[in-house]
């Protein structure tokens, strides 16, 4: 693996993958995959056959981790009336 990257997340497929990208992302963390190709040529994902890899740089890994940590607890998530949080 890249010295500076960091796996931070592994995806069962590329529709998670996409949203954990997206989700990152629009958190200001640039993201990288690796991962089996059959997910793109067939869409396989089972068993691990399929799975992604998020990658992140390694100095952004721990604010990484615990955003998805947070997502996961359902702190991030908005009321229906509630605006969403702009970050510098």
């Amino acid at each position: 693996m890249n010295e500076t990257l960091r796996r931070v997340f592994v995806a069962n497929g590329e529709v998670q993958a996409q949203q954990v990208r997206a989700f990152l992302e629009a958190h200001g963390i640039a993201t990288h995959v690796r991962g089996e190709t059959l997910r793109t040529t067939y869409g396989i994902s089972v068993d691990g056959i399929g799975a992604v890899e998020i990658l992140v740089a390694r100095d952004r890994a721990d604010e990484a981790r615990e955003l998805l940590a947070r997502a996961e607890r359902g702190e991030l998530a908005l009321d229906a009336d509630q605006e969403p949080e702009i970050l510098p």
